[in-house]
Protein backbone atom coordinates (compact mmCIF):
# COMPACT_ATOMS: atom_id res chain seq x y z
CA UNK A 1 0.00 0.00 0.00
CA UNK A 2 1.51 3.32 -1.02
CA UNK A 3 1.98 6.06 1.54
CA UNK A 4 3.37 9.56 1.30
CA UNK A 5 5.12 9.08 4.65
CA UNK A 6 8.05 6.72 5.06
CA UNK A 7 7.36 6.49 8.82
CA UNK A 8 3.71 5.62 8.21
CA UNK A 9 4.73 2.94 5.72
CA UNK A 10 7.22 1.60 8.27
CA UNK A 11 4.48 1.43 10.94
CA UNK A 12 2.09 -0.38 8.59
CA UNK A 13 4.80 -2.87 7.66
CA UNK A 14 5.66 -3.45 11.35
CA UNK A 15 2.01 -4.12 12.25
CA UNK A 16 1.91 -6.92 9.66
CA UNK A 17 4.05 -9.09 11.96
CA UNK A 18 0.90 -9.72 14.03
CA UNK A 19 -1.01 -12.94 13.28
CA UNK A 20 -4.01 -12.41 11.03
CA UNK A 21 -3.05 -8.84 10.16
CA UNK A 22 -2.69 -8.23 6.45
CA UNK A 23 -1.95 -4.97 4.62
CA UNK A 24 -5.48 -3.56 4.91
CA UNK A 25 -5.85 -4.33 8.61
CA UNK A 26 -2.39 -2.97 9.31
CA UNK A 27 -3.29 0.24 7.48
CA UNK A 28 -6.56 0.62 9.42
CA UNK A 29 -4.77 0.14 12.74
CA UNK A 30 -2.02 2.60 11.82
CA UNK A 31 -4.50 5.24 10.60
CA UNK A 32 -6.59 4.80 13.75
CA UNK A 33 -3.64 5.12 16.11
CA UNK A 34 -2.22 8.17 14.37
CA UNK A 35 -5.53 9.81 13.51
CA UNK A 36 -7.63 9.21 16.61
CA UNK A 37 -5.58 7.75 19.44
CA UNK A 38 -2.04 9.12 19.69
CA UNK A 39 -2.04 8.53 23.45
CA UNK A 40 -3.01 4.90 22.83
CA UNK A 41 -0.22 4.63 20.27
CA UNK A 42 2.30 5.91 22.82
CA UNK A 43 1.02 3.51 25.51
CA UNK A 44 1.19 0.63 23.02
CA UNK A 45 4.71 1.60 22.02
CA UNK A 46 5.86 1.84 25.65
CA UNK A 47 4.21 -1.46 26.62
CA UNK A 48 5.70 -3.30 23.64
CA UNK A 49 9.17 -1.92 24.33
CA UNK A 50 9.01 -2.77 28.04
CA UNK A 51 7.67 -6.27 27.44
CA UNK A 52 10.22 -7.00 24.71
CA UNK A 53 13.04 -5.92 27.03
CA UNK A 54 11.86 -7.38 30.34
CA UNK A 55 9.70 -10.45 29.69
CA UNK A 56 11.66 -13.67 29.31
CA UNK A 57 10.88 -17.32 29.98
CA UNK A 58 10.50 -19.19 33.26
CA UNK A 59 13.43 -21.54 33.76
CA UNK A 60 11.08 -24.30 34.88
CA UNK A 61 7.97 -24.20 32.69
CA UNK A 62 9.11 -21.93 29.79
CA UNK A 63 6.04 -19.68 30.12
CA UNK A 64 6.54 -15.93 29.82
CA UNK A 65 7.93 -14.44 33.01
CA UNK A 66 9.61 -11.30 34.33
CA UNK A 67 11.47 -13.41 36.89
CA UNK A 68 13.65 -16.54 36.51
CA UNK A 69 10.94 -18.67 38.14
CA UNK A 70 7.20 -17.98 37.92
CA UNK A 71 5.41 -17.97 41.31
CA UNK A 72 3.14 -20.82 40.18
CA UNK A 73 6.20 -23.01 39.56
CA UNK A 74 7.30 -22.68 43.19
CA UNK A 75 3.78 -22.88 44.66
CA UNK A 76 3.75 -25.78 47.15
CA UNK A 77 -0.04 -26.07 46.72
CA UNK A 78 0.48 -27.26 43.16
CA UNK A 79 0.95 -31.01 42.65
CA UNK A 80 4.28 -31.71 40.92
CA UNK A 81 3.28 -35.28 40.11
CA UNK A 82 0.93 -34.17 37.31
CA UNK A 83 2.46 -32.17 34.48
CA UNK A 84 0.36 -30.67 31.67
CA UNK A 85 2.11 -29.87 28.40
CA UNK A 86 0.62 -27.06 26.31
CA UNK A 87 1.72 -25.37 23.10
CA UNK A 88 1.54 -21.76 24.25
CA UNK A 89 0.69 -19.43 27.14
CA UNK A 90 -2.84 -18.84 25.76
CA UNK A 91 -3.62 -22.55 26.15
CA UNK A 92 -2.20 -22.56 29.70
CA UNK A 93 -4.39 -19.58 30.61
CA UNK A 94 -7.46 -21.22 29.05
CA UNK A 95 -6.96 -24.44 31.03
CA UNK A 96 -6.18 -22.61 34.27
CA UNK A 97 -9.30 -20.45 33.96
CA UNK A 98 -11.68 -23.21 32.85
CA UNK A 99 -10.60 -26.14 35.04
CA UNK A 100 -9.61 -26.97 38.58
CA UNK A 101 -6.20 -28.30 37.51
CA UNK A 102 -3.72 -27.98 40.39
CA UNK A 103 -0.70 -29.60 38.76
CA UNK A 104 2.19 -27.93 36.97
CA UNK A 105 2.76 -26.95 33.36
CA UNK A 106 5.34 -27.06 30.61
CA UNK A 107 4.90 -24.61 27.72
CA UNK A 108 6.36 -25.70 24.38
CA UNK A 109 6.02 -22.31 22.68
CA UNK A 110 4.99 -24.09 19.49
CA UNK A 111 4.61 -27.58 18.09
CA UNK A 112 6.81 -29.91 16.10
CA UNK A 113 6.83 -28.97 12.44
CA UNK A 114 9.82 -30.38 10.53
CA UNK A 115 8.77 -28.58 7.34
CA UNK A 116 9.04 -25.25 9.18
CA UNK A 117 12.31 -26.19 10.86
CA UNK A 118 10.74 -26.60 14.31
CA UNK A 119 12.21 -29.64 15.99
CA UNK A 120 12.60 -30.87 19.58
CA UNK A 121 15.37 -28.36 20.34
CA UNK A 122 13.22 -25.36 19.41
CA UNK A 123 10.47 -26.57 21.76
CA UNK A 124 12.78 -27.18 24.72
CA UNK A 125 11.93 -30.87 24.81
CA UNK A 126 15.34 -31.59 26.34
CA UNK A 127 14.31 -29.47 29.34
CA UNK A 128 10.99 -31.32 29.54
CA UNK A 129 12.80 -34.67 29.47
CA UNK A 130 15.01 -33.48 32.34
CA UNK A 131 11.88 -32.66 34.37
CA UNK A 132 10.45 -36.09 33.65
CA UNK A 133 13.72 -37.80 34.62
CA UNK A 134 13.67 -36.09 38.04
CA UNK A 135 11.15 -38.74 39.06
CA UNK A 136 8.42 -36.56 40.55
CA UNK A 137 6.03 -36.61 37.55
CA UNK A 138 3.64 -39.56 37.56
CA UNK A 139 1.25 -38.36 34.84
CA UNK A 140 1.96 -36.34 31.72
CA UNK A 141 -1.16 -34.67 30.31
CA UNK A 142 -0.82 -33.84 26.63
CA UNK A 143 -2.95 -30.76 25.95
CA UNK A 144 -2.05 -29.76 22.42
CA UNK A 145 -4.28 -28.76 19.54
CA UNK A 146 -5.80 -31.48 17.37
CA UNK A 147 -3.91 -30.45 14.24
CA UNK A 148 -1.44 -32.44 12.14
CA UNK A 149 1.49 -30.76 13.92
CA UNK A 150 -0.26 -31.25 17.25
CA UNK A 151 -0.61 -34.98 16.59
CA UNK A 152 3.09 -35.24 15.68
CA UNK A 153 3.97 -33.39 18.88
CA UNK A 154 1.66 -35.58 20.97
CA UNK A 155 3.21 -38.74 19.54
CA UNK A 156 6.73 -37.49 20.35
CA UNK A 157 5.70 -36.58 23.92
CA UNK A 158 3.98 -39.94 24.38
CA UNK A 159 7.10 -41.84 23.32
CA UNK A 160 9.31 -39.73 25.60
CA UNK A 161 7.12 -40.24 28.69
CA UNK A 162 6.43 -43.93 28.09
CA UNK A 163 10.17 -44.61 27.84
CA UNK A 164 10.39 -43.26 31.41
CA UNK A 165 7.37 -45.30 32.61
CA UNK A 166 5.23 -42.21 33.11
CA UNK A 167 1.47 -42.43 32.60
CA UNK A 168 0.39 -40.41 29.57
CA UNK A 169 -3.10 -38.95 29.14
CA UNK A 170 -4.57 -36.78 26.43
CA UNK A 171 -7.51 -34.37 26.49
CA UNK A 172 -10.71 -36.22 25.65
CA UNK A 173 -13.93 -35.46 23.77
CA UNK A 174 -14.91 -31.90 23.16
CA UNK A 175 -11.78 -30.88 21.29
CA UNK A 176 -12.60 -30.98 17.56
CA UNK A 177 -10.07 -32.17 15.02
CA UNK A 178 -8.31 -29.17 13.54
CA UNK A 179 -9.41 -27.03 16.52
CA UNK A 180 -7.25 -24.62 18.50
CA UNK A 181 -7.52 -25.00 22.29
CA UNK A 182 -7.54 -21.28 23.05
CA UNK A 183 -10.61 -20.84 20.82
CA UNK A 184 -12.76 -23.30 22.80
CA UNK A 185 -15.40 -22.18 25.28
CA UNK A 186 -14.75 -22.95 28.94
CA UNK A 187 -17.45 -25.65 29.14
CA UNK A 188 -16.00 -27.62 26.24
CA UNK A 189 -12.48 -27.25 27.57
CA UNK A 190 -13.53 -28.30 31.07
CA UNK A 191 -15.22 -31.43 29.71
CA UNK A 192 -12.20 -32.31 27.58
CA UNK A 193 -9.88 -31.85 30.52
CA UNK A 194 -12.01 -33.80 33.01
CA UNK A 195 -12.52 -36.71 30.59
CA UNK A 196 -8.92 -37.04 29.44
CA UNK A 197 -7.89 -40.56 28.49
CA UNK A 198 -4.78 -42.71 28.40
CA UNK A 199 -2.83 -42.04 25.21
Amino acid sequence: MSSSSALLAQLIDALRCLPGIGPRSASRIAYHLLGRDRDGARRLSDALRDAAERVGHCERCRNFSETPLRPVCSDARRSGDTLCVVENPAQLAAIDQATHFRGVYHVLMGRLSPLDGIGPEELGLDRLEERLREGQVRELIIAVSATVEGEVTAHYLNEMARALNIRVTRLAQGVPMGGELEALDSGTLTQAFELRRDY
